[in-house]
């Protein structure tokens, strides 16, 4: 571990650093990690933090609990059933390529060793064991990349200024004193760029906390995206606040909700040129809730994610542990049953650009080279239109290579399926010129 005086140091060069945000232009290793990151187009989010001790999900410290109180949850934390491989196995098996683990969350506890807080896995809790180290080891091995989930928020530091969440914990808001929180959090990435390996991105969350302020909020943002791309050049930022990207920033997330559509009222924005990524849940909360057991099926996953890629975009799709460690087993079937279906049919994802048209009700469309596929996902008729003017040289059933009729209309070329499918994703491959 690095001493917190080199950490400071480190940390400070982001002040010397922030002009370099202003006209950002991403580097060529940034280029290459955009690129890497959208042919994946399936990771793996996990939400695990003491929290998932009271089982009422991530957000609990806001509903009621004294921060001190809370607090306490951490002598008692102790993930016997943690295995560290286990989990990059399973994420392995379910095709995913990158996983997004929350180092920090808004409670404030760390799940990585750090010197800038005691309140961490390592020195709060009787289980002393850096999982964060354990599982960058364990992804890397496999061939995962990882990213990092860090909050700009906290509701149990008295330095962090008051935003509209975490009134009831107890802190005192006449303590707040931004330039010491700034320089905690700026500690905190220098360590976690530092001391796990290669982290392809940081995912922050938490800017909403301010969006209500009568005067703007100013979270220096451009001198800790100059400080992350200062430390790991190929490192991506990525900042889940509910609008049009900023300066410095390289990924746009979506929360859940795909792009250009905002059901869940927190994608509002329009939809950048920058690698997109959304963002949901298997079941309904994002941490551990103990009664939360309606989870989603294989095929509603699968639909969305093949949905997503048709739009350009990442799944981001959300595990949250339990407290002894262990990845719910209804989360565990879901992965096997994703995995299953990408080993069939990954080439029709991975690596993809989205096709010449956008979704439509039925399904939508991926594209690679002169090959596009047909996403049949929802048809209530044999015959799909394609709006688009493709001229196809070739069409078959990508399952098992049959040929699929093709006519012409003036909306574009129609494909004649011969019955309405009841797969969870019928393909058709064509060969374009």
């Amino acid at each position: 571990m690095n001493s917190l005086k080199t950490l400071a140091a480190l940390s400070a060069m982001a002040i010397s650093l922030g002009a370099a945000a202003e006209g950002y232009v991403p580097s060529p290793q940034v280029v290459e990690s955009q690129k890497e990151f959208s042919a994946d187009r399936f990771g793996i989010f996990i939400h695990w933090g003491i929290y998932s001790m009271f089982g009422q999900g991530e957000w609990y410290l806001n509903y009621g609990p004294k921060a001190d109180e809370y607090a306490k949850a951490a002598k008692g934390f102790y993930p016997i059933d943690f295995n560290a491989d286990e989990w990059a196995e399973a994420f392995k098996d379910a095709g995913a390529g990158y996983v997004t683990f929350t180092s920090r969350h808004h409670d404030g506890f760390s799940m990585f060793d750090t010197e800038a807080s005691d309140y961490n896995i390592v020195d709060a809790t009787p289980f002393r064991r850096d999982i964060l180290k354990e599982l960058s080891d364990a992804l890397r091995e496999k061939g995962l990349d990882l990213h990092l989930y860090y909050s700009h928020l906290d509701w149990t530091r008295p330095d962090y200024p008051w935003g509209r969440t975490g009134h009831t914990t107890g802190r005192d808001s006449t303590k707040a004193d931004w330039n010491s929180y700034y320089k905690f959090m700026n500690t905190q990435l220098t360590e976690l760029l530092t001391n796990y390996g290669p982290i392809r991105a940081i995912w922050f969350d938490g800017w909403w906390d301010h969006d209500e302020d009568s005067i703007p909020f100013n979270w220096h943002l451009p001198e800790q995206y100059a400080l992350i791309h200062s430390l790991q050049p190929g490192c991506l930022v990525a900042n889940n606040h509910h609008q049009t990207p900023f300066e410095g920033e390289d990924i746009q997330i979506f929360e859940r909700d795909l792009p250009g559509e905002n059901t869940a009222g927190l994608s509002g924005q329009s939809v950048s040129r920058l690698p997109l990524e959304t963002c949901n849940t298997m079941n309904g909360m994002w941490g551990y809730k103990v009664t939360d057991t309606d989870y989603k099926d294989v095929a509603t996953l699968v639909r969305y994610l093949v949905r997503a890629a048709g739009m350009g975009a990442n799944l981001l799709l959300n595990i949250g542990p339990q407290p002894n460690g262990e990845l719910p087993a209804a989360a565990l079937d879901r992965l096997k049953g994703m995995g299953e279906w990408l080993r069939a049919n990954g080439e029709t994802i991975y690596g993809t650009l989205p096709g010449p048209f956008a979704p439509q009700d039925w399904g939508c469309s991926t594209r690679k080279d002169n090959k596009v596929w047909i996403h049949v996902t929802n048809a209530t008729t044999p015959d799909i239109t394609l709006p688009a003017p493709l001229k196809v040289k070739s069409a078959v059933s990508y399952a098992d290579r049959s040929p699929v009729k093709v006519s012409k209309s003036a909306d574009g070329p129609v494909l004649h399926l011969g019955s309405v499918p009841s797969d969870i994703d019928y393909i058709v491959e064509l060969e374009v010129k």
